[in-house]
């Protein structure tokens, strides 16, 4: 090996270490969330921080979430379930800080630290699913078609000759 290539391997090392961080290496900055619901075939709507409909669909279904919302800021969803019959439901979920951030004090140095992961927010992490149990509303409860009149019969007048 010359001396031109150990320098040009360890020189890319170098910089691939300092101008990444820790968990923009290993980690992500999207992530696949599984949406579940017992029972299955629910209605849900995945809303950001911001209130803007992210993704809607039927359960079971997986959606990919960002888990950063701004620098050093976390992801926040709103969602929303509901299913003929049962009760609408509504879950928060947020990312949490990822361990892989901490390895920016060995790898990603400064910049890792400061800049590229809560730029990116690959510091943070979303659960992998949700789960949602619906409750069914009582019978007495749920609404029901307004029900048609019965047909009444029809009952006319006529004129009795006097006697």
């Amino acid at each position: 090996m010359t001396r031109n290539t150990r320098a040009f391997g360890f020189t890319s090392l170098v910089a691939a270490l300092t101008l990444s961080g820790c968990a923009s290496i290993v980690s992500d900055s999207q992530y696949p969330v599984s949406i579940q619901s017992s029972p299955q075939g629910a209605d849900f709507k995945v809303t950001n921080s911001h209130g803007v409909v992210i993704h809607q669909g039927t359960t079971p279904a997986t959606v990919t979430l960002e888990s950063g919302d701004g620098y050093f800021k976390k992801a926040r969803y709103n969602l929303e379930f509901s299913k003929e019959g049962y009760q609408e439901q509504r879950q928060s979920m947020q990312s949490e800080l990822d361990g892989w951030y901490w390895g920016n004090i060995l790898f990603g140095g400064l910049i890792g630290w400061f800049f590229v992961d809560p730029v990116t927010g690959a510091m943070y992490k979303l659960p992998e699913r949700r789960n949602i149990n619906l409750v069914q509303v009582p019978m007495a409860m749920q609404p029901t078609a307004a029900a048609e009149p019965a047909a009444q019969p029809v009952v006319t007048a006529e004129a009795v000759p006097a006697q």
